[in-house]
């Protein structure tokens, strides 16, 4: 979803911490003597400018060609937030000694003079006001987001900061970049790593390899706003694969009816050609996007539309949505009948959901919409589709988003959801439905609702979960009246031992949060003995002030489950090194146990800390840990800015146990399912699978030391129970994972894009014979959540003499 302009990309659920804008001055390798950033320019189509498009000029000071082969040139906002990312443009030829080399970037609704031909064309849009360019030996996007650490990236060749940007050389940016201005370098081209220094604010100067300018007058291939139709239609521009043929072409007059209008954040509309082609796989609606401008048609309008197609990747892994850039709109009559929708439901939709291309790009690949169904979707991009009576799969939200699905028998879950279980079904029908009308948004709803009725509007696709439908008409909730889920008391005998991730609380949140999170805990998990927490952050939060405690976080946390009738728990966790465990900068992520003192015990064994390794220890009565509470293999690469494994030794009713709370890696960089890569690359599995080696290295050694220790290793594991994560983790058969013991339709405990799925785990050992275990449904499906995760847990009678009944509930 488009949801600012320019248009960045942004990770869903990022945490916007703006940088320090106190950078200190970068020291780059050396100036360079060649190849330079000359001139940057955001200001293109904007209010008040004469030229049409962005541009990054790149000049040649030395006395050789320099071969840009695999080059790109980079942007980043100004201020970059914690989810802003690098947008590539990448190049190809050479700069000629003495010459320029024009990259055109993204085109406004402004201005009237277009650039000179150019050597390479992006799509990013730049700011007008403040960015930073960089000219990069590479098309991988940069990671660094301050001046220090870009000056330590050997990829930059070049860099310029302008306006008020963060990442710049030398001592401040280059000033004065505006609408209307420009940022250069002096004839010379000196380059002395001082932006401040090295480049002024003048009218825009672009000059391609040709020595071409711009004309300084209307474009000269403006064939202004045409009142007939072109040779162009809709469906020639989507064509047959999901990038245009006529990609970086201008069109003339391509005709249709204007179906939906967007007026919030990036602004467009969608047309859709009321004559159709006899082909498939063509769609014959797209998007028109103009920006920042509030788009001057309405619904019902038959229009000719000129201007330049595009193909806009939201991020690099994403596949692209086609549209038609820098329009020039002629309304030849209003008031027009719409196309009628295609309907879309369980006999339209395959179940296979995309083509393979053996972990390449689908982009080019034939569409066979009759197939595959994102090939489907595809094949009605920007084209008026219909659901009805759709079942809710992901509830809404906060964005105003929810998700659904046209196949409502495609892998139920009891409650209402969608189950993801193996990576080959990624259940095809589900869809996102957002509002267009800005009187009207979605309705608040729960896994297990129905929009019911019909829900029509425009097939979109954006990074955020893929293919959508921008909604005209919204279908009535139907609220199925879905509960929060209360397991019941464990009994005198059973030790009862939960997972909780508790989403980065900290001691400054609202009292609204702990107390949520606390009747989860007292109320809804009947006040398990052992609570294992995941992301609890230090008593400041994200502030960055070498602070690693959480005694005061902890201390309300505890105090509202009192308050909400739960018995006073204690704890114990280990502190992290500052700034060494990954999580929200500045906080401090950790795992904690809660204990209730009065029926269970912690055997506390002096010694554990920050980055001394926990070791089983062998004893004539059994195994006993060599610090407790400690951490697994600490110094281990595994663990390289992540959270380390907490490990406690506790006692039952006489009986030792032993628990290991974990927080792997995030699945943060994953490909998405949805994406341009098929099959998706799943690079964060890698760090996973080493976390998981490293814990079942543990269990198998506290088994060693007595093959009967009753362990339970639980946590978010970030991962699904069909993961080589997961198999890593119970190798040898050292553990079982429980969440396999349920019901195929209760394997689940977190939602993600409408899919039911599990990243929280509790698992055993043989040790433990007989339990009773229970995933808690109190978030994850709900439009109102403390956390996104829902808590689970086992209760374990320590003392069965043999293998008896398990289940849950």
């Amino acid at each position: 979803m488009r949801i600012s302009t320019p248009r960045s990309v942004l990770l869903a659920g990022a945490v916007a911490v703006t940088l320090s804008a106190t950078a200190l001055p970068a020291a780059f390798a050396a100036p360079s003597s060649t190849a330079v950033i000359s001139e940057v320019y955001g200001g293109g189509g904007n209010s008040g400018a004469t030229l049409t498009r962005d541009f990054i000029e790149l000049a040649n000071a030395g006395s050789a060609a320099y071969d840009l082969s695999g080059f790109s040139v980079q942007y980043l906002p100004g201020a970059p937030s914690a989810g802003s990312q690098w947008q590539v443009s990448a190049l190809t030829g050479s700069v000629a000694p003495g010459g320029r080399y024009l990259v055109a970037e993204s085109a406004g609704t402004g201005g009237t003079v277009a650039l000179p031909t150019p050597d390479a064309t992006g799509t990013v849009a730049m700011s007008a006001a403040s960015g930073t360019v960089a000219l990069v030996s590479g098309t991988t996007p940069l990671t660094c987001k301050t001046a220090a650490d870009c000056a330590a990236d050997t990829r930059i060749v070049d860099l310029v900061g302008y306006g008020t940007a963060v990442v710049r050389e030398g001592g401040g940016p280059a000033t004065g970049a505006s609408a209307t201005a420009s940022v250069a370098r002096a004839a010379s081209l000196a380059d002395t790593d001082d932006n401040a220094a090295d480049l002024t604010a003048a009218p825009p100067t672009p000059v391609n390899a040709a020595g071409e300018t711009s004309g300084g007058g209307e474009d000269p291939g403006d064939p202004g706003n045409p009142t007939e139709p072109g040779t162009v239609r809709v469906h020639d521009i989507q064509g047959t694969t999901r990038v245009s043929p006529l990609d970086g072409r201008a069109v003339t007059g391509v005709p249709g009816v204007v179906t939906a209008v967007r007026t919030s954040g990036s602004r467009g509309f969608w047309i859709q050609d009321t004559a159709p082609d006899a082909d498939p796989r063509t769609a014959e609606g797209v998007l028109v996007y103009t920006g920042s401008a509030a788009p001057a048609v309405s619904v019902g309008d038959s229009v000719l539309v000129s201007g330049t197609v595009d193909e806009y990747y939201p991020s690099t892994t994403t596949q692209s949505v086609t549209e038609i850039t820098s329009p020039r709109v002629t309304v030849l009559s209003s008031g027009n009948a719409l196309p009628a929708p295609v309907v879309l439901n369980a006999a339209a939709v395959p179940s296979r959901y995309v083509p393979s291309a053996g972990g390449g790009s689908i982009d080019a690949l034939p569409l066979e919409p009759s197939k595959y169904a994102l090939d489907l979707y595809e094949s009605l991009e920007g084209t008026r589709v219909r659901i009805a009576d759709t079942r809710v799969t992901g509830a809404t939200t906060a964005y105003g988003e929810v998700w659904v699905t046209v196949e409502p028998k495609q892998n139920p879950t009891r409650r209402g959801g969608t189950l993801y279980s193996s990576y080959t079904d990624q259940n095809a029908g589900r869809l996102k439905v957002m509002s267009l009308d800005p009187g009207k948004a979605v309705p608040t709803a729960n896994v297990g609702d129905v929009l019911s009725g019909t829900t029509s509007g425009v097939l979109d696709y954006d990074s955020y979960g893929g293919y959508n439908v921008q909604a005209t008409q919204l279908g009535k909730l139907i609220d199925h009246h879905l509960r929060r889920e209360v397991t019941r008391k464990q009994k005198g005998k059973e030790l009862a031992v939960a997972t909780y991730n508790v989403e980065n609380l900290d001691a400054l949140d609202e009292q609204a949060k702990f107390d949520t999170l606390a009747e989860g805990v007292a109320v809804n998990l009947s006040s398990p003995d052992i609570v294992s927490l995941e992301e609890i952050q230090d008593d400041n939060g994200a502030v960055n002030d070498g602070t690693v405690g959480s005694e005061a976080t902890l201390k309300r946390f505890t105090d509202a489950i009192v308050a909400a009738g739960g018995p006073r728990y204690s704890w114990r966790y280990v502190a992290p090194q500052d700034g060494k465990d990954g999580g929200e900068p500045g906080g401090n992520i950790r795992n904690v146990f809660l204990f209730n003192p009065k029926r269970v015990d912690f055997v506390d064994r002096p010694g554990g800390d920050a980055t001394t390794p926990v070791a089983a220890v062998r004893t004539k009565k059994g195994a006993t840990l060599s610090v407790s509470p400690g951490r697994i293999a600490p110094a281990s690469a595994a663990w390289d800015d992540s959270r380390k494994p907490l490990v406690g030794e506790f006692r039952f009713r006489g009986e030792p146990v032993f628990v290991v709370g974990n927080h792997f890696a995030s699945k943060g960089g994953d490909q998405p399912l949805h994406g341009r890569y098929q099959e998706p690359v799943r690079s964060s599995e890698t760090k996973r699978v080493q976390q998981a080696k490293e814990v079942n290295t543990f269990v198998k050694s506290l088994l060693a030391a007595d093959r009967s220790a009753r362990v339970v290793v639980l946590g978010d594991l970030n991962d699904f129970a069909f993961s080589p994560t997961v198999g890593a983790l119970t190798a040898g058969k050292v553990l079982k994972p429980l969440i396999t013991t349920l019901p195929k339709n209760e394997q689940y405990s977190y939602v993600y894009e409408g899919n039911s799925q599990t990243l929280d785990h509790i698992l055993t050992s043989p040790g433990v014979r007989r339990f009773d275990y229970d995933v808690v449904h109190i978030n994850a499906e709900f439009a109102d959540q403390a956390s996104d995760h829902d808590p689970q847990v086992v209760r374990l009678d320590v003392n069965a003499p043999d293998h008896g009944h398990h289940g849950h509930r």
